[in-house]
């Protein structure tokens, strides 16, 4: 029944991208960055929903009130990164647009990746990693400005469960740079929707988010060792028996 419900669910997926990328293409033609932003997390919410529907994996969200509240109001989010599933589910969860920082390559995937090239994200050339940074600072400062949420995964890959990767700066130095919090969140997606894995299997995945961190009067080493430890933690209360 797995493996039915993961074909499945790669088909809805596959015959909803198609003409959604075409759509986007057409809207950034008329419309605003804000509005295409919300007309994308349509597409993820169908994406998301199928997989309640298909695979039968739930959201359970924790922490909300730790979230800033003013429209304006500026946060870095850095997420534990398990699978794809929180890279489409956290737009549907957040109250305020997320703007990725990815790869420049992934704007060249066919449909998907040509419809986010249009959204006002950050796409990054890491192997000019000076000019790299200094752009993140640049497009993270604007955006912020907006009330757009910077959306980071600071392992920078997917982690299998149960492992640890190597936390990087990005998230922190900008967070110093800007002078915006960093909000922690811990999620246990790979329960659900291993990395790199075909099969997808129901049950719940979780979402936590820590209290706001003050990046003021803090150096990027510090603070991303107080986020590592506090995301590591609590994914080891969320998912103990990965951690045995």
């Amino acid at each position: 029944m797995p493996l039915i419900r993961s074909v499945l669910h790669l088909l809805w997926m596959t015959v909803t991208v198609i003409p959604w990328s075409f759509y986007m293409l057409a809207s950034s033609l008329v419309v605003n960055s804000t509005t295409l932003y919300w007309q994308c997390v349509m597409w993820l919410r169908m994406a998301t929903s199928g997989g309640t529907a298909i695979l039968g994996i739930q959201n359970r969200v924790t922490g909300m009130e730790n979230l800033p509240l003013g429209e304006k109001s500026p946060a870095i989010l850095l997420v534990k990164h398990q699978s794809t599933w929180e890279t489409f589910a956290m737009p549907t969860l957040m109250p305020h647009p997320l703007a990725y920082v990815f790869k420049k390559e992934l704007i060249y995937v066919p449909f998907f990746g040509w419809a986010m090239g249009r959204l006002d994200m950050i796409h990054i050339d890491r192997s000019q990693r000076a000019q790299a940074f200094n752009k993140l600072v640049e497009q993270g400062k604007r955006l912020l400005a907006q009330g757009v949420w910077v959306i980071m995964f600071p392992e920078g890959t997917r982690i299998p469960r149960g492992q640890k990767g190597t936390y990087k700066l990005g998230g922190t130095r900008l967070a110093v740079a800007t002078g915006a919090p960093v909000i922690p969140i811990a999620v246990t997606s790979a329960k659900c929707w291993p990395r790199k894995a075909f099969i997808k299997r129901p049950g719940v995945v979780d979402f936590s988010i820590g209290k706001p961190i003050s990046s003021v009067g803090r150096e990027p080493e510090e603070l991303m060792a107080e986020v590592e430890a506090w995301i590591e933690a609590e994914m080891r209360r969320l998912d103990p028996d990965a951690y045995r």
